[in-house]
């Protein structure tokens, strides 16, 4: 049996025997020739296969021609035969004349979806949408992206670790949580990895870093919120203040966004027009009242009276960075501690603000990172201005009694800075299978 050659490699193989897998884009099937498009996870080849006349002049049926004619949209299938290179073809300037078809899996004719179907049709049948290259593309946009993103980190040292995600108590806000059966008992689903990957520091660990799913039991139907969602997080020691946090937070996206634009800055140009731009170093930093004062400014004013920026305040902002500053990236630092968890360290000589920021990129937050509240003594009387109860957290609290490093980090979300970076209009096509408040298939 002949190989399987991807049909990315068809162009650079020479002409002669060729085995190509995938499934059937289109069939044309002609009077004197049949054609069909195979794709696979790599591109498409037009496979050719001319009809055959006896001698009288009629076609013949062959076991390829009859097997083309039964060919529906999406059938899997193997396709041998020879490879000829041909600069006419306008499909990667190759195609395969036809010896043999060996069907793996005939589809229904009929395909639920189409290329004007709506969302959620789409996620209905999620595994056909992603049969489409520019949908498969995000995918491998993704990977590219956090291969760069844990290269940087194995580079420098960190530690990958995997935190659980069933949880007895509250890792931060009770009003997002999930709870699940367990045994006798119950649950929560992680909403973070936030006390686990603090935990790293007193173990001594240093530098850390995970990427998992998280869980936030929020109704919000946004095209920017999840119920189950990626999130990318890491957690340094030694740190002299969230500057820090910021500094590394900047460097990986970088490193992530180059290894992007390398591998697929041409097709993101092609099926998404976008030109990937790799950002520059330092990202701008705002403090959060300048920045309202600059939305304000431009002829915007923010409701909220929580001393937060509201969604249309964060594309402003974004905005402004972009046409003033060059920069699709802006950090917002210097938040309030009113409107920060109880785990932030406040600014030494004013508690009113936090060590903490959010990350801005193109228009909506993708990440929050703070330097956090190492002493246990003011741990504790936060976690009470707080209105929660320190003994509710004790095995929390414990990870600072035994000694522990300054430290910080962040956690981002995944699927957002994809979202952002190809411009989709929201989360569900950055998302591999989507979960909301009312979707929990398939």
């Amino acid at each position: 049996m002949t190989e399987r050659t991807l049909i990315k490699d068809l162009a650079a193989s020479s002409d002669g025997p060729v085995s190509v897998s995938g499934w059937v884009e289109t069939v044309r099937d002609q009077k004197k020739v049949q054609f069909v498009v195979l794709r696979d996870e790599s591109g498409a080849v037009q496979l050719v296969a001319p009809r055959v006349s006896g001698d009288d002049g009629e076609i013949v049926a062959t076991d390829v021609s009859d097997t083309i004619t039964s060919l529906s949209q999406g059938s899997f299938l193997t396709a041998t035969g020879e490879l000829k290179h041909d600069e006419r073809v306008k499909l990667g300037g190759v195609e395969i004349k036809l010896d043999a078809l060996d069907v793996a899996s005939l589809a229904i004719a009929e395909t639920p979806i189409k290329d004007d179907s709506g969302i959620d049709k789409r996620m209905d049948w999620r595994f056909l949408d992603l049969r489409v290259p520019r949908n498969a593309l995000i995918f491998k946009i993704q990977t590219t992206f956090l291969h760069a993103l844990r290269s940087y980190w194995v580079e420098h040292d960190y530690i990958e670790i995997q935190t659980p995600k069933l949880m007895a108590s509250a890792s931060e806000s009770k009003a997002e949580l999930f709870r699940v059966e367990y045994f006798d008992g119950s649950a929560f689903l992680a909403q973070s990895p936030q006390f686990f990957k603090q935990m790293a520091q007193p173990a001594g660990f240093g530098k850390i870093f995970e990427v998992g799913p998280a869980f936030r039991a929020d109704p919000s139907f946004t095209s920017r919120h999840a119920t189950e969602f990626t999130s990318v997080d890491a957690e340094i020691s030694w740190i002299d203040s969230h500057e820090d946090v910021m500094k590394m937070h900047e460097e990986i996206l970088v490193a992530g966004f180059q290894a992007v634009k390398d591998k697929h800055g041409d097709a993101i140009k092609e099926l998404f027009d976008v030109e990937v731009t790799v950002p520059t170093l330092p990202f701008p930093r705002i403090p959060l009242a300048e920045a309202k004062k600059i939305v304000a400014s431009r002829g915007y004013e923010i409701p909220r009276a929580d001393d937060d920026m509201d969604p249309e305040g964060e594309r402003q902002i974004a905005a402004y960075a972009r046409e003033e500053l060059g920069s699709e990236f802006v950090f917002l630092t210097d938040y309030a501690s009113t409107i920060r968890p109880f785990y932030h360290m406040r600014r030494e000589g004013d508690p009113s603000i936090t060590n903490s920021y959010d990350l801005i990129f193109n228009g909506t937050e993708i990440s929050t990172g703070a330097q956090r509240e190492h002493r246990v003594d003011v741990l504790t009387e936060q976690i009470k201005e707080k209105g929660l109860d320190p003994e509710e957290l004790d095995g929390y609290l414990d990870f600072f009694r035994y000694g522990v490093p300054a430290h910080g980090g962040f956690g981002m979300g995944l699927s957002r800075v994809l979202m952002l970076l190809l411009g989709l209009p929201n989360l569900r096509e950055a998302t591999y299978l989507f979960r909301g408040p009312t979707r929990l298939e398939p």
